[in-house]
């Protein structure tokens, strides 16, 4: 198994990342593993919501879900399909009145 790469630190002349174990910022695959450092880092305080969403091109929305996926259901909860099932489980949404309301009829009085 290929080590975790280092996040480049803009700070650090050499490279390396004082955030070892880090996802590198070009991450276009979000394996469970990768999702899960950030998820560490970001409630350990090591990098902010806002960092991790710049430097991974996240929005704030799917970070916030990959949090809520661990705080549920662990590790398998960051996985693709279990975020799918939790949306499949829930069903649809109940329509609000005036969106069930036909255009035709008249309000009630």
């Amino acid at each position: 198994m290929r080590p975790p790469m280092e996040m480049p630190s803009e700070t650090s002349p050499s490279g390396v990342s004082p955030l070892k174990g880090l996802p590198h910022p070009n991450t276009k695959r979000w394996v469970v593993r990768r999702k899960a450092a950030v998820v560490a880092a970001v409630r350990t305080g090591a990098i902010t919501i806002e960092e991790a969403c710049r430097v991974y091109q996240l929005s704030a929305e799917e970070l916030l879900s990959w949090e809520r996926g661990f705080e549920l259901y662990g590790l398998a909860g960051l996985r693709a399909t279990r975020i799918q099932r939790n949306r499949l489980s829930r069903g649809p949404q109940p329509a609000t009145a005036a969106a069930t309301q036909n255009p035709t009829d008249e309000p009630a009085r």
